[in-house]
């Protein structure tokens, strides 16, 4: 698959204008967090987008990704720690990825598909923060990319994506004890470039791409009963997105949209939109605060920068 038509997505999402942050100042109180503007913290040591990402103890470790001006794959392995700021560089990916994704079970970070050299996307690493160290486990049963995984109980489920030239709606489920795959329910419908978290012991999965088609749609999955519902609609569609879950909240941004979901109403309502407007990226809740990893501009050019905002955890 060439890198144009990989870039297909992305190449799709043009004309959107960077919208200046609000203003105002971090505090304590709830109405001061929700007005809180983005700020920027420590870039990364390279501009990068769709990037394999996850959280582990409070740590963002961000693996490979892509330059978008010439599509070349990335080993780049960095791990970001919020409350100093700084970026550590690690050992690399055993080979350069893009458009994988992350996630962390067992004191493990794994990095799960994605297109590489050889075209294959069924990779499957596994990297040991203690030694410093990756090792290749089960491949995938296909080959995915511009999917999403996140870890959920003792499993790690990767959702839809692209692959062999369509959108796909397999849910494979790694067990990392007997190093295997199996099968969940399908996603409703064939999806990719969509984000994905877990909140309140369920899998979200929210927007994304079919066809032409920039979706508003979010399903469930509850892994109890191994079925999807449909959740709550976004007020805006969204692809290439970054999602994380934080308390009674779920937030989503891409390019200029930031849209946060609240259980408590049960309605999503628009935050305060970032400094550089990006999509390809990637978005952690920790301790009480909101980070925004790398990305593409709208300029399709990619980004090294990190924001942040204090937001209510509840």
């Amino acid at each position: 698959m060439t890198a144009l038509r990989w870039l297909g997505a992305a190449l799709l999402v043009l004309g959107i204008v960077a919208v200046a942050a609000l203003f105002g100042s971090r505090g304590a109180s709830p109405a001061a967090a929700e007005a809180a503007p983005w700020t920027r913290g420590q870039s990364m040591s390279q501009r990068r987008s769709y990037i394999a990402a996850a959280e582990l103890e409070g740590q963002i470790y961000a693996a490979g990704g892509m330059v978008g001006e010439t599509g070349r794959r990335l080993q780049t392995f960095q791990r970001y720690n919020p409350a100093a700021d700084s970026w550590t560089t690690l050992t690399p990916l055993p080979e350069p990825i893009r458009a994988a994704d992350g996630a962390a079970l067992g004191g493990k970070l794994y990095v799960i598909g994605g297109d590489d050299e050889d075209g294959n996307g069924t990779d499957v690493y596994a990297y040991d923060p203690e030694r410093d160290e990756w090792e290749s486990r089960a491949p995938l049963p296909e080959p995915r990319f511009n999917h999403s995984a996140v870890a959920l109980g003792n499993r790690i489920y990767v959702l839809g994506g692209f692959g062999r030239g369509e959108e796909h709606d397999d849910v494979f489920v790694y067990d990392p004890e007997s190093d295997s795959w199996s099968e969940a329910a399908p996603l409703p419908r064939p999806n990719h470039a969509f984000g994905a978290t877990v909140f309140r012991d369920e899998i979200w999965m929210i927007g994304g791409r079919r066809g032409e088609e920039i979706l508003r749609e979010v399903w469930i999955y509850d892994p109890k009963t191994d079925r999807w519902r449909r959740g709550p609609d976004m007020p805006e569609a969204m692809e290439l997105l970054g999602a994380d879950a934080a308390g009674d909240e779920i937030h989503a941004v891409w390019e200029h949209v930031y849209q946060i979901y609240d259980a408590e109403t049960g309605e999503w309502r628009a935050g305060p939109p970032s400094l550089v407007t990006r999509h390809g990226l990637s978005v952690f809740a920790v301790d009480g605060a909101l980070y925004t990893i790398g990305g593409c501009t709208t300029a399709l050019r990619d980004s090294q920068v990190v924001e942040t905002r204090s937001i209510v955890v509840r």
